[in-house]
């Protein structure tokens, strides 16, 4: 079974989403970002999620970090709890 690493910022908006991935394309720290702006108690790990396997997480967050580009940021995503940016870290 394949397992994952990944980080993720959550906000409520697509518009807020946006914006955050530019700011991170554009130089800033993923992980800073998520310190200050991500809705999900991830944020005090700067958005560490931990390794999980398929089925772990909703399905539109699993179907993006089980087929998505390694280290890239990916999204947003819409998901029952908002728009989500996501950072594959490894996937095994």
């Amino acid at each position: 079974m394949a397992t994952a690493t990944a980080r993720h910022i959550l906000v409520s908006t697509e518009e807020e989403c946006l914006k955050l991935k530019t700011e991170i394309e554009g130089g800033a720290d993923f992980g800073e970002v998520a310190k200050l702006n991500s809705s999900c108690p991830s944020r005090m790990r700067g958005g560490d999620l931990g390794a999980f396997g398929p089925g772990q997480m909703v399905r539109e967050f699993d179907e993006v970090v089980f087929s998505g580009e390694i280290g890239k940021v990916l999204g947003p995503v819409r998901t029952q709890f908002g728009y989500h940016l996501i950072e594959v870290t490894k996937r095994w």
